[in-house]
């Protein structure tokens, strides 16, 4: 197959670049290529002239591995909206699903109104009045990923400090989302297809005293800093099976309710009573072979390779069925009888 590697050019080619998209980069050109791929990298800028590569590549896949466009992670579901205009088949979640899971407060508005656990949360606005979550409480941006905008002093205990913490963000953010601090364990949930990888935990017995236990910035991209030897992954989680069994089930009623596809992950609290609380539901998560994604996959069982090549199969199954078919069973179940496939495709293309 000829699979093109889709990537954000800005922060891989850029002047600092970032090395992690580098040798995740490198990672899946190797595992593509041994597997007898031919690979072509594309690197995707403001510019769109990636566009035009992508459209005249004939590709039979992409590698989606997009999560904005020149450092703007606002942009990561214009990859995917447009992957899906060429009709090209691509890995990972749509550009629905992305777009969806990057607003925090959406996703929270949604499983709180399914019925699934999330802690109190509210979105502030600037020149609006403080939210009420009760204390402590943590702020994020509510339009971002990676732990970007998150740090110590993103966990609050008093309405003065919230204020503070709110105004200074909003210089950069104009939405934050205030939520309810769960103190507790964390952790992840990776799926990938209809399969819930085993529950990996970030454990935080080396976090310095007088740090709170979150997952920060500093955490996850300061490799060696004390935040990051104090948040260390395990996996699988040492939990009890029915609170595993548990956190399996919520995390999969959680993606398949923002329509999640290929593989995703969702990062839930467990407080002190042992009830899970949903946290963030993560459409195509790093997918480095050291990151978590796989880390739960070869807790099942399954090496980098593999995992690589499932991510793979699973856009292909997707996109297997042609526009012209669809459109087809579309009228078919519309009261339409069923129409040849020429038909069909000259009634979809004259749509």
């Amino acid at each position: 197959m000829k699979i093109g590697l889709l990537f954000d050019g800005a922060s891989a080619l850029g002047a600092s670049p970032d090395l992690l998209i580098l040798d995740t980069l490198e990672a899946l050109e190797s595992v593509l290529t041994t597997e007898g791929n031919q690979v072509v990298r594309i690197s995707a800028h403001t510019d769109a002239r990636w566009i035009e590569r992508v459209r005249k590549g004939k590709f039979d896949l992409v590698f989606n591995m997009c999560e904005g466009i020149d450092g703007i992670a606002a942009l990561e579901p214009a990859a995917a909206s447009m992957l899906e205009l060429l009709g090209v088949p691509f890995t990972g979640a749509s550009s629905w699903t992305t777009a969806l899971s990057l607003r925090k407060h959406v996703v929270n508005s949604l499983l709180d109104r399914a019925g699934l656990p999330v802690p109190r949360f509210a979105l502030a606005h600037a020149g609006a009045p403080l939210p009420t979550v009760g204390f402590p409480a943590i702020c994020k941006p509510a339009a971002e990923d990676a732990s970007i905008g998150i740090e110590q002093r993103s966990v609050v205990r008093t309405n003065r400090a919230l204020g503070e913490r709110v105004a200074s963000m909003q210089e950069r953010w104009p939405e934050v989302l205030v939520q309810r601090y769960i103190d507790g364990r964390e952790v992840n949930v990776g799926i990938l297809g209809d399969t819930v990888l085993p529950v990996s935990e970030i454990r935080f017995d080396h976090m310095p005293k007088g740090k709170w236990r979150i997952v920060s910035y500093r955490s996850k991209w300061e490799t060696g800093s004390d935040e990051d030897k104090g948040s260390e992954p395990h996996c699988p989680a040492e939990l009890p099976s029915k609170l595993t069994a548990e956190v399996k089930k919520l995390a999969m009623a959680a993606w398949r309710l923002v329509g999640g596809h290929g593989y995703g992950r969702v990062d839930m609290r467990i407080d002190r009573a042992g009830r899970p609380w949903i946290l963030e539901v993560n459409a195509n998560p790093d997918i480095a072979p050291d990151a978590g994604l796989a880390r739960m996959a070869r807790a099942a069982g399954m090496d980098y390779a593999e995992l690589v090549s499932t991510v793979c199969e699973l856009a292909l199954a997707r996109h297997a069925l042609p526009e012209s078919e669809k459109w087809a069973m579309a009228q078919r179940l519309s009261g339409v009888a069923a129409a040849t496939e020429a038909t069909a495709l000259e009634l979809f293309s004259n749509d």
